[in-house]
């Protein structure tokens, strides 16, 4: 029995999808290997393994002790990654960064979401064979397709037409996720149903949050924003939706796309590069905004393409199923405890 500590706030700020990530990681094992990982939380037990989701001040200090064993810690974001997403004022926008990268050189081995950041850790001092990168997934069983007769009745739950056009994009509302965006494609289409899922996670600290919250307290006649919402909400606001769009900036795995390819829902994306070594070919991409309008109307027009889509994100759902990634999570427990043996 390997004995598993997770070390984790995540989950005490609603709508962020590290804490997503982090409980279904945690589901999962308790779930599938009960005989074979004894798991706790946030114990400062003797461990076999520590496993770090989040980066508080307690966590780094309980690094230094001997009963932490084999350090993992897992990379949900890089300093880069953070702007846009949080206003830190000079000095203390530099001191935390540094801070973030001091975290991750305390860890005996990293996991990232994205194979892309490994050569950005590399770049900053940490050696590559220190890192391994495992994908996120989601519970299939909350997020999967439902029937015509499910979808029409979340439809009139939430008093949308049946025929409406309905556009979904979901996470933190901030500048990063490209919020600014997806306000002008509602503004530029009036016949669309436009949805937002999530809220102001971090409150005032949220980057650009004064522009933005005159828009959500204030939105278009077609635009709703629902405000922080729980997973199995999200996956009921997925299923009614025609298309599920990200004009994020920057991201590392979103669960958001995870979670509409689970549910079937045909899925845009701002062309990031970071996709490119993950989810190429899953996605319609699109540059910027007059190219998400232009692909917009495409699929609003010609259900041929809307259903290529929809294809691409039942295969892509079952590349990242949870069945997979489960054994490839125990294969890795167990590989860093001999390392650690080894040592």
């Amino acid at each position: 029995m390997i004995k598993i500590t997770m070390f984790s706030s995540a989950d005490k700020v609603a709508g962020q999808g590290v804490g997503s990530a982090y409980l279904e990681l945690v589901n999962l094992l308790r779930s599938r290997y009960q005989d074979q990982l004894d798991v706790q939380i946030n114990h400062y037990r003797g461990s076999d393994i520590s496993h770090y989701h989040t980066i508080d001040l307690p966590f780094y200090f309980s690094t230094f002790s001997k009963k932490r064993g084999r350090k993992i810690g897992y990379v949900h974001f890089l300093p880069e990654t953070l702007e846009g997403s949080l206003k830190i004022p000079q000095p203390f926008r530099g001191i935390f960064y540094h801070y973030v990268i001091a975290f991750y050189k305390r860890m005996d081995h990293l996991v990232v979401v994205n194979p892309s950041f490994i050569d950005k850790l590399t770049a900053y001092g940490i050696p590559r064979q220190k890192i391994t990168y495992i994908p996120n997934f989601v519970d299939a069983k909350r997020f999967h397709p439902v029937d015509a007769s499910r979808r029409a009745q979340l439809r009139r739950h939430y008093h949308l037409p049946a025929d409406k056009f309905v556009v979904l994009g979901s996470g933190q509302v901030q500048e990063r996720k490209g919020v600014p965006d997806f306000i002008t494609l509602a503004r530029q289409n009036p016949d669309v149903q436009f949805i937002w899922a999530g809220g102001f996670s971090f409150g005032r600290l949220t980057d650009g949050y004064t522009e933005l919250k005159k828009v959500v307290d204030d939105p278009p006649s077609n635009l709703l924003f629902t405000g922080i919402v729980s997973r199995d909400e999200i996956a009921d606001l997925n299923n009614l939706a025609d298309l599920f769009l990200l004009p994020s900036y920057n991201e590392l795995f979103p669960m958001s796309v995870l979670e509409a390819f689970s549910c079937g829902t045909p899925v845009m994306l701002r062309d990031l590069d970071l996709y490119h070594s993950i989810i190429a070919g899953d996605y319609e991409p699109a540059k910027d905004v007059d190219e998400m309008q232009v692909k917009l109307t495409l699929l609003r027009n010609d259900p041929a393409r809307l259903a290529h889509w929809q294809e691409q994100a039942h295969q892509a759902a079952q590349r990242y199923s949870e069945n997979h990634l489960a054994k490839v999570w125990l294969a890795f427990y167990q590989s860093q405890v001999k390392e650690d043996q080894h040592e």
